[in-house]
């Protein structure tokens, strides 16, 4: 019978591969889509979080059930990919009031993503877990609210920040949003280069 305890596990596990230094890639990711975002965006906000969770979840089911296998080189390459287009998004598209892209779109995309982070879960996860095929998915839906729960955490830091730099120092949205994207790319641009899938 599945207890509180083990429950606790695989949340905590979830809440804290999002919550330390060694995950600033996902971390990043976050921050880059919540960029352009502010409080009053709420909805669109924990939509864009949960469908992000959602991905996590596919690719772990995916991968821990045998349907799919990965290469751990090829990910660490997609993954900081994902974040420099998101952040070249918002850098050419800042200040631009005209821009309507299709929220389905945006969506669809934040899943796809969703599945490239999530499967940089999967080492993690399975290290720890070997049980049935029922306890294997009670547990990645737990790591998944906790992974959930660790994103909104991140995303509310991001937005307070936002709200601090435009309302305190007086940042223009336009220029939050050029500096924040700016800032992303530099770093992500590093990781690419020196992905080891180069030197091969």
């Amino acid at each position: 019978m599945y207890s509180m305890s083990q429950f606790l596990i695989y949340f905590q596990l979830g809440l804290k591969h999002i919550l330390n230094i060694y995950s600033y890639d996902h971390i990043l990711f976050l921050i880059a889509l919540a960029i352009p975002l502010a409080f009053k965006d709420w909805k669109r906000i924990l939509i864009l979080v949960t469908t992000f969770t959602l991905g996590h979840t596919i690719a772990l089911l995916l991968t821990i059930y045998g349907i799919i296998a990965v290469k751990v080189a090829v990910i660490e390459l997609l993954i900081p990919f994902t974040i420099l287009i998101v952040a070249l998004f918002h850098l050419f598209t800042a200040g631009k009031s005209g821009k309507k892209e299709s929220i389905n779109l945006v969506f669809f995309i934040t899943l796809f993503f969703g599945i490239i982070h999530g499967l940089g879960f999967l080492n993690t996860f399975k290290s720890i877990h070997y049980g049935t095929a029922t306890s294997k998915l009670l547990a990645v839906l737990e790591f998944a609210l906790g992974i959930e729960a660790a994103q909104l955490i991140v995303m509310l830091v991001v937005l307070i920040l936002a709200y601090i730099v435009q309302t305190v120092f007086r940042f223009s949205k336009r220029d939050w949003t050029l500096v924040m994207s700016a800032f992303i790319i530099g770093v992500v641009l590093p990781i690419i280069i020196g992905n080891e899938i180069w030197l091969r």
